[in-house]
């Protein structure tokens, strides 16, 4: 998972203004007057979160049938071995966040317990104290950054279940002391905020708050029912974000972070209160593994738009979202990544994916699995996306492309942009977010999305450095929102259509962009018509590639012994150039080493049209390309 993950905007959202409505709070009480019975009927015993004594004997005994799911394990238990050697974290806060204390204490108390759970050798117990010891005597878990608060307080939450009857007494006592004072009462002295938000902090923050709530449940039932109470009324606000077809608004790296913990919050209340209140049937909520699969390339690595890293690990929300749905073929990503991971060498300090117990926990026996039947994918909602591939093979070709609005938590001016594998490699690739404590060092502010604020000036989110338009060197239009407005999964002439026009309003009068997957070669088309004034525009694809340019209008791109063609088939007047990304413009922009792009740049005349058409093939022969027709024709 990105370890940038943590930044936060509370601006609102265009792109959800557009598209939602205010969540309905009359649902609520029924709810609540349910918790309160299930509340008052009294907790199980400890431990309960997630899976109990009787339960644990089952995962043991899947464990050791499964090969895949053992070397998993094992992998496991060699981290939570490394472990015992690390000392206890330290509250050493970096800028604004302790973030990244709060993630290892839960990395490496889940580790520790779920290994003491699965093999009952004390060492594990023992080690897991001093690290719940340490964390509970901190002066507070950095509340001004709940995320902090949120994730300590699901490390101690686990930690006090899962070993609640094996703890020494004056650990149990300090941990539920930490958890009331520096974990749930803090919780409840939120307003706004994450609390009614609509990102990924409203999912981590209350799926925290609620485990630590479930994990006191029997001292402190009163608490619990109001921090339970309020989840339920608040979590469907950032479910919604998911309709009508389950694409995670801020990406696929922050889908793995805000869906797992909202899976959490369910998975926690099931195993505790036995029901979701209706949580998971949320609309669009069970279509998001479609998203998740598609959102990552026949070379591993994501359509990272947004603030997102380029690629994954293991995900353990599609696990339970497989289960959950009773299709097991939605794993066909996840097993390959198991199976890289398990052959990977434990981290000599222990360190690892914190979420990697509830992999275990969530998953069954692998098998053969069978290739996705969709080949082409879209979903529309605040963040519009289609994903188009030839196969599913590693040296499938595919193209993903994107709508939607730099508005969105986390967004870029990236309206229009697009990535391409093909042959294995990597071709036309986002550069993603920048490091948020970097910039906020210096000064930076960077969560301001107005257009005129600093965060537009850092290169890696404004359209400068996006596979897009950029007309007379200006920004696009921070409140606007491109949809979707033409798919096809047309085994024949699959493509994708997205009206970017409300991104250049007062640049040009018309923008549209269309993707096309030909065989096993890509045509990228845009048509747009100027306003009453000529208007300059660059067109853009930036590679990790080298790029020989053969004549004006054709390139070869090599790669990892690959090459590719590229070849502008309209205008017939443009020539292509190379243009800077290694080095950015400010001395605050991360550096992007061997990288460039390669584009063109188009006059348009005042009140003029232009078809802008770039061809993309295997090898090194620009020849089969296709007619240049209209959009409207496709």
């Amino acid at each position: 998972m990105n370890s940038a993950i943590g930044g936060i905007v509370w601006a609102s959202l265009a792109a959800s203004a557009l598209l939602s409505t205010v969540v309905p709070q009359a649902s609520a009480a029924p709810a609540d007057e349910e918790l309160a019975t299930r509340i008052e009927n009294g907790a199980p015993a400890h431990p309960r979160l997630f899976f109990t004594e009787t339960e644990a004997a089952e995962i043991r005994t899947r464990i050791e049938s499964d090969p895949l799911l053992h070397a998993v394990f094992a992998h496991l238990r060699g981290s939570a071995d490394a472990i015992l050697d690390q000392p206890p974290v330290k509250r050493e806060q970096v800028g604004r966040r302790l973030l990244g204390v709060s993630r290892t204490c839960l990395q490496r108390v889940g580790y520790l317990a779920f290994a003491y759970r699965m093999t009952h050798e004390e060492r594990y117990l023992r080690r897991a104290e001093d690290e719940m010891r340490a964390a509970a005597a901190f002066e507070d878990w950095n509340p001004s950054h709940f995320l902090d608060v949120a994730e300590m307080t699901a490390a101690l939450a686990i930690g006090y279940d899962w070993l609640y009857n094996d703890l020494a007494p004056e650990t149990r006592s300090a941990v539920k002391s930490a958890l009331l004072d520096k974990g749930l009462h803090p919780s409840m002295a939120v307003t706004g905020g994450w609390v009614s938000g609509v990102n990924n902090w409203n999912q981590v923050c209350h799926g925290g708050s609620v485990l630590g709530a479930l994990a006191v449940l029997e001292d402190e039932p009163e608490l619990a029912r109001r921090i339970i109470a309020r989840a339920i009324e608040n979590v469907p606000r950032a479910m919604r974000e998911y309709e009508p077809d389950g694409v995670y608004p801020e990406g696929p790296s922050y889908w793995e972070y805000g869906t797992t913990y909202n899976i959490i919050l369910i998975s926690a209340l099931e195993s505790v209160l036995d029901t979701d209140f209706g949580l998971a049937s949320a609309s669009g909520f069970l279509k998001t593994p479609e998203f998740y699969l598609h959102a990552t390339g026949p070379t591993g690595l994501f359509f990272n738009f947004s603030d997102c890293g380029p690629r994954g690990g293991i995900a353990p929300a599609m696990h339970w979202l497989a289960q959950r749905r009773r299709e097991p073929d939605m794993l066909w990503r996840e097993k390959r990544e198991l199976q890289d991971f398990s052959n990977m060498t434990p981290h000599a300090d222990g360190s690892g994916e914190r979420m990697l117990p509830f992999l275990l926990i969530w998953a069954q026996a692998i098998g053969e699995l069978h290739a996705p039947r969709q080949l082409h994918w879209h979903g529309d909602g605040p963040t519009p996306v289609a994903m188009h591939r030839n196969a599913w093979e590693e040296t499938a070709t595919y193209v993903a492309i994107k709508g939607g609005s730099p508005s969105t938590n986390h967004g870029h001016m990236d309206t229009g942009s697009f990535v391409l594998d093909m042959d294995g490699v990597r071709w036309a690739l986002d550069l993603g977010g920048q490091d948020y404590h970097g910039l906020e060092s210096i000064g930076i502010n960077l969560w301001n999305m107005n257009q005129n604020s600093e965060r537009w000036t850092v290169f890696r989110l404004n359209n400068l450095s996006h596979n897009t338009l950029v007309v007379d060197g200006q920004p696009q239009l921070v409140k606007s929102y491109a949809p979707i407005i033409a798919f096809s999964d047309d085994g024949n002439a699959p493509h994708t259509i997205v009206d970017m026009t409300p991104a250049y309003e007062g640049q040009l009068a018309e923008a549209r962009r269309g993707v096309r997957l030909i065989g096993k070669s890509v045509l990228v088309q845009d048509e747009v018509r100027s306003l009453e004034k000529s208007a300059s525009i660059r067109w853009g694809m930036v590679t990790g590639a080298k790029a020989t340019i053969s004549d004006n209008a054709t390139a070869i791109l090599e790669q990892d012994g690959r090459t590719l063609s590229l070849r502008v088939l309209s205008p017939e007047s443009a020539k292509l150039e190379i243009y800077e990304t290694e080095n950015p413009p400010h001395d605050y922009d991360a550096k992007n080493p061997n990288t460039r792009m390669i584009g063109f740049k188009c006059e348009v005349g005042a009140a003029s049209t232009e078809t802008l058409a770039v061809f993309v093939k295997s090898g090194e022969a620009p020849d089969g390309a296709p007619v240049v027709a209209p959009l409207e024709k496709w």
